[in-house]
């Protein structure tokens, strides 16, 4: 137990009492907000931001390729229904086996870069290229420069 020797009369008594009531109230609301915040990162929104992203979700491991997985059995049957719709069964097939080696190296960081490359052709405008310095040989020691 604490021993208080800077209280001698009453209105010491008072103060103290008043600091360790105030002490005892930040120390509650600081246990209370780091409680909520410990809390938060297991809420379903946190858990999927931290665990969502698309490196987890679809490459668990480098054997377990899901979006390759996805797109090796998509993709043939995509290009066989759209592009090879009248084309015979040994076509089918090589398009089938060609497309589906092709969607297994695909993976999520493959995807989003095709994605974005595609998406540049079509929303980028042409911009204004900047006049660069034209050097035409003449050194800067020179009499003539």
């Amino acid at each position: 137990m604490k021993r208080y020797k800077d209280i001698r009369n009453l209105e010491d008594l008072q103060a103290r009492k008043l600091e360790l009531k105030v002490e005892y109230t930040l120390k509650q609301n600081m246990l209370k907000s780091d409680t909520k915040a410990y809390f938060k990162q297991f809420t379903l929104g946190a858990l999927i931001k931290r665990y969502a992203t698309p490196s987890n979700l679809f490459k668990a491991d480098e054997k377990l390729n899901i979006s390759g997985t996805a797109m090796s059995l998509l993709l043939p049957m995509f290009m066989n229904k759209t592009l090879f719709r009248g084309a015979g069964f040994l076509t089918k097939a090589a398009v089938g086996l060609v497309s589906g080696k092709i969607g297994k190296s695909l993976d999520a960081e493959h995807l989003s870069a095709i994605f974005n490359s595609v998406k540049s052709w079509f929303g980028k405008k042409k911009e204004k290229q900047e006049k660069k310095f034209v050097d035409y040989g003449i050194p800067p020691d020179s009499e003539t420069y």
